[in-house]
């Protein structure tokens, strides 16, 4: 089985996500039976490429500090539910995120992405990293196994950037507006970061699909 995430890495929601379908793909025994791939989507894909101060930009895009702190608390609950520290406090900056889903891209052709997806996804919501900076991916790449000078290398050139942009035009051709978004052998979508059981039930649904049409091919 496939699954395909649609993602962007400042989403603390594609956090959450990502937890709960890990959750439910080892509780119903399908962790060693399926294939994840991540897609990127970038939320915020005019940011400058030095970013932007995160409280300023996010107070004016959730209507003021009370709604920003709201916001932080549920997300703060959620995440100890599933077993993620959020440290808000220590972000300063939001990044733009395109280099970020460049090294996922590269990630992907030497079979590391989801390693690479959960080490900066932790950088950046539990240690403020700013994964916006070159030199902050390239540490995250070498904490996963991959070489430091050819990443450092690769971010330095424009490799991958018409492969980042196909994938990203591919979600918009899908109807995504908003992230995680998970796409199950290409027919069965979850939007949001659903509960495990709501995961469970679309994988069951899945296998039963692929069952079927092998029956009746």
């Amino acid at each position: 089985m496939q699954i395909e995430i649609y993602s962007d890495v400042v989403c603390p929601w594609c956090f959450v996500g990502k937890r709960r379908l890990e959750h439910a793909l080892e509780t119903a025994g399908y962790a060693n039976r399926v294939r994840v791939i991540w897609r990127p989507f970038e939320l915020n894909p005019t940011m400058p490429k030095g970013g932007l101060d995160r409280r300023t930009y996010l107070q004016a895009k959730f209507g003021g500090t009370e709604a920003l702190r709201g916001m932080e608390d549920r997300l703060t609950k959620a995440g100890e539910a599933d077993g993620i520290e959020f440290a808000f406090d220590r972000i300063a900056r939001t990044p733009n995120t395109f280099d970020a889903h460049r090294l996922i891209w590269l990630a992907g052709q030497q079979d590391c992405q989801d390693e690479v997806v959960e080490t900066i996804f932790h950088s950046y919501f539990t240690k403020g990293s700013e994964i916006g900076n070159p030199g902050s991916l390239a540490e995250v790449a070498s904490g996963c196994g991959l070489n430091r000078e050819e990443v450092e290398r690769f971010l330095a050139s424009d490799r991958a950037v018409q492969d980042v942009r196909a994938e990203e035009a591919m979600g918009h051709r899908l109807g995504i507006r908003g992230v995680p978004y998970f796409v199950l052998n290409g027919s069965i979508a979850i939007s949001g970061a659903q509960p495990p059981d709501i995961f469970v039930s679309a994988l069951q649904q899945a296998e039963k699909t692929v069952a079927e049409r092998k029956a009746g091919a």
